[in-house]
């Protein structure tokens, strides 16, 4: 007992001793990781983006991003309803219930095995009794695993990078429904402007027809110019069920992210919208602290640091302290009664041996797994900067080009008229006529678009700076 005691003693100095050793040692943020100048200034070709400005529309509530109160509701929709997000949300409680797991295994566990016995002596006894010995006990067993080298500290702390892990993915999860469902949104208001548009110059190019028969019978024009105006007619007019066809599609895949079956989606209009104006991207730190993927390439990189440590505690030794405690009425062959108590403890030492080379070899296999961690969360680091870059430079363009597709708008416009009043002099023929109408349709349904894209792009910025989590 003696000699027991001094080895647990020599343990408990050697753990002081190596109080400093990296398995005791808490993961921290490598210090050449770093956002700083990851976003690119849209207005220059090699300068990083002077912003100084704390301000982050990723920290924004999804409510004053989106305003559109039918759009609101959907987005509330997807959040209570998606089939995603409530995945992610029981994965979050498994992995707590697991760090509890972890924690608890700090903790003696503890035994209790009631017994019970009855035994036949072969007849009755000299007392006239029934012949049948009665023996019960209650035993009760401790088992402690003493963390004297971090092997449950590391398991713990890496059950907790995977239960934050778990809660960053959820956030993801909740960041892309949210964007998701407004870019269908949006996709499907654009869908409806341009169907509108289209539907307009079937009607125009319908009236044209009947216009053209009529000066045909008065000998104003000739069967070509119809045939001409016809064929033109009948391709814009399969466009429109081209867009009619995409607007259901779109339907239906927003109904699914809604988790319920497809079917149409009651929105508002598209001169309704309000785009946000005041993009801030903030300062690149707050990438790291805000993206939820940049966070769960850290929690990666964490856990593969606690595997490495986990490794290292490996080839130390592990000390298991077991008690046990019981009262019986049997000891032996004799029954006694009232029972006994018995009481034993048992500390044993188990240091590896034979097993070195695997040991070595658990080591290296995590470090540099753990390099490869390091690298895959400084590449989705970079990536995060790329988007918020591209986003913010989209939408800078989309705005420039919107400016330039309204023109192009006017510009048509006034050409189908003056083409038209050509045509009435005799001065223009009807081929003029229909190329200046189909630029006209072609501009405007291109500015619709370039509207819905920088819509988008503040969308993309949005996620890609984390909002929505």
């Amino acid at each position: 007992m003696y000699r027991m005691k001094r080895n647990i003693i020599y343990m408990v100095c050697a753990t002081a001793l190596l109080s400093s050793c990296h398995i005791y040692k808490a993961y921290d943020r490598p210090e050449d990781i770093s956002a700083e100048d990851i976003y690119r200034d849209p207005a220059s070709d090699n300068a990083a983006l002077q912003n100084s400005d704390t301000t982050n529309m990723g920290n924004l509530p999804w409510q004053e991003i989106f305003t559109d109160p039918k759009l609101q509701a959907l987005i509330e929709e997807g959040l209570e309803n998606n089939v995603d997000l409530q995945a992610a949300i029981l994965r979050v409680e498994e992995s707590k219930a697991l760090l509890t797991s972890a924690r608890l295994s700090f903790l003696p566990s503890i035994n209790l095995a009631p017994q019970g016995t009855i035994t036949s002596m072969g007849g009755s006894t000299s007392n006239g009794g029934s012949g049948f010995v009665k023996a019960y006990s209650l035993p009760a067993t401790a088992s402690w695993d003493v963390d004297l080298f971090g092997k449950l500290l590391n398991a713990s702390r890496q059950q907790r990078t995977a239960y934050l892990q778990s809660q960053f993915s959820q956030q993801a999860v909740r960041s892309q429904i949210i964007c998701g469902i407004a870019n269908s949104y949006y996709t499907l208001l654009m869908l409806d402007r341009q169907l509108e548009i289209t539907s307009e110059t079937v009607d125009i190019y319908e009236e044209t027809v009947s216009a053209m028969e009529a000066m045909k019978e008065a000998g104003m024009t000739n069967e070509a110019a119809i045939a001409q105006t016809k064929a033109v007619y009948h391709q814009v007019k399969a466009s429109l069920i081209d867009l009619e066809r995409q607007v259901r599609e779109t339907e239906n895949a927003l109904s699914v992210l809604l988790a319920k079956t497809p079917q149409r989606i009651d929105r508002g209009t598209f001169d309704e919208q309000v785009v946000p104006q005041d993009l801030t991207a903030g300062v690149p730190l707050q990438l790291l602290e805000n993206r939820p993927d940049v966070k769960m390439a850290e929690m990666t990189l964490a856990s593969a640091y606690y595997t490495t440590n986990s490794a290292r505690a490996a080839f130390y030794p592990g000390l298991n302290i077991t008690v046990s405690g019981a009262w019986t009425n049997g000891s032996g062959v004799t029954v006694s009664n009232p029972g006994d108590i018995l009481f034993q403890a048992l500390a044993s030492l188990a240091q590896p041996i034979f097993n070195n080379g695997k040991l070595i070899a658990n080591l290296k296999v995590s470090k540099a797994e753990e390099k490869i961690a390091k690298m895959n969360y400084q590449q989705t680091v970079l990536e995060a900067g790329e988007e918020v870059s591209n986003a913010l430079y989209l939408y800078d363009a989309l705005s420039k080009r919107l400016a330039q597709d309204k023109n192009q708008v006017e510009q048509s416009k006034k050409a189908v008229d003056y083409t038209e009043s050509l045509f009435q002099s005799s001065d223009a023929t009807y081929l003029e006529i229909l190329t200046a109408r189909q630029t006209l349709l072609s501009a405007q349904l291109t500015e619709v678009s370039d509207n819905v894209q920088r819509m988008q792009a503040v969308i993309t910025l949005y996620q890609a700076l984390g909002g929505g989590r």
